[in-house]
């Protein structure tokens, strides 16, 4: 949950989020962020909120076919796991060997 806090006048500041990010992706982000004469924090903010925004569009675009279809939350969850192709493990389960003294 964001939280927020207080300017030293009183006023309320925006709400602030804390994300945990791979090492990877934080440096791509410092990139973006460097090529756009941005700080890395408004890069993130810019990027989000582009990506919430196609979110919400794909959203609402596959809410009404969904909605016309009328299946509860449960029943579509478990149909598209039902859905999803099994993947089989690599190799063989491998098994610990205790030593004894």
């Amino acid at each position: 949950m964001a939280t927020r806090q207080n300017s030293s006048n009183g006023k309320p500041k925006s709400p602030r989020v804390q994300v945990v990010l791979p090492e990877e992706l934080c440096n791509r982000l410092s990139a973006l962020a460097a090529r756009e004469s941005r700080t890395v924090s408004n890069m993130a903010k810019v990027l989000i909120q582009e990506g919430v925004k196609q979110y919400e569009e794909v959203q609402i675009t596959s809410g009404a076919e969904a909605s016309s279809l009328s299946i509860t939350s449960t029943e579509g969850f478990r149909s598209a796991l039902e859905a999803q192709a099994s993947r089989r493990l690599r190799g063989a389960p491998r098994r610990l060997r205790l030593k004894r003294p």
